[in-house]
């Protein structure tokens, strides 16, 4: 049983590591959405807002996170999201995840 203990204990904090992603990842959710929709209004927000958490890296979901207990973006959450929003793979995103979304409506 102890030679198995390493490896329980590994496979505890690896679900507590990606508990703590999931958690940072929606907190900087919902610091995304106010920029967009402020910046891009009429955006599809959970599309867009995707696109933007997968192409974060995990500084700046940190960063937004952070940036999340305030409950209001500021200065350093719109610079982050405008960065992630430049990316290629962002812009790509964007045009095969979001403008699906715009077009079918109706």
């Amino acid at each position: 049983m102890t030679r198995w203990l390493p490896l329980l204990a590994g496979l505890a904090l690896a679900g507590c590591v990606e508990t703590q992603n999931t958690l940072a990842r929606e907190a900087a959710r919902s610091a995304v959405r106010p920029v967009l929709a402020e910046r891009f209004p009429g955006v599809p927000l959970e599309p867009a807002t995707d696109c933007v958490i997968d192409n974060a890296t995990a500084g700046e979901i940190l960063s937004l996170a952070a940036d999340a207990a305030t409950g209001r973006p500021d200065a350093g959450t719109v610079e982050t999201t405008l960065t992630i929003l430049s990316r290629p793979e962002t812009i790509t995103c964007l045009a095969t995840e979001g403008l699906p979304v715009l077009l079918t409506r109706g």
